[in-house]
């Protein structure tokens, strides 16, 4: 079972990480390079559900499985501080994707039409400068917890 534990810890983390990398670094920088604005935003925001529930189904695994693997640690310390950065990712994520996705995914089909006011762009903007940061937090939380594990873990 431990071992069992320790594969679904690994999993989620990489699983994780790997997504936030690979769509903020290739996928969304692909489509904004290769479509107009508003098809690639269209793109984006098509993915963006299944990308949150990917990040909410990881967090809840990698939050579970470190404090499970975490009770019986030696750095015991250390993985408190793992599991309370895991559950700021998993926070994070769902503020994201509950609460910033769908307002900005509301405003979305405005953006583009002439008689649109500005406070829709502005408002836009600033959910969407939100949500990288969020994003960019979680990245970085799920470095440290890379780290984290690669100093304590032991077999």
């Amino acid at each position: 079972m431990h071992a069992f534990v320790r594969w679904l810890y690994l999993m989620a983390l990489i699983v994780w990480v790997g997504e936030i990398v690979f769509f903020s670094f290739v996928v969304a920088p692909g489509l904004f390079r290769t479509f107009p604005v508003a098809e690639a935003g269209r793109a984006v925001g098509a993915v963006f559900p299944t990308y949150y529930r990917i990040g909410y189904a990881c967090g809840m695994l990698l939050l579970v499985t470190s404090v499970l693997v975490g009770g019986g640690a030696a750095a015991g310390g250390w993985w408190r501080v793992n599991s309370g950065v895991a559950a700021v990712m998993l926070a994070a994520t769902l503020y994201a994707g509950v609460g910033i996705q769908p307002r900005a995914a509301a405003l979305r089909p405005q953006l583009h039409a002439p008689e649109t006011p500005p406070s829709v762009q502005e408002e836009f903007d600033r959910l969407h400068r939100r949500a990288v940061q969020l994003n960019g937090a979680v990245l970085l939380g799920g470095l440290l917890v890379s780290v984290i594990t690669a100093a304590t873990w032991r077999p």
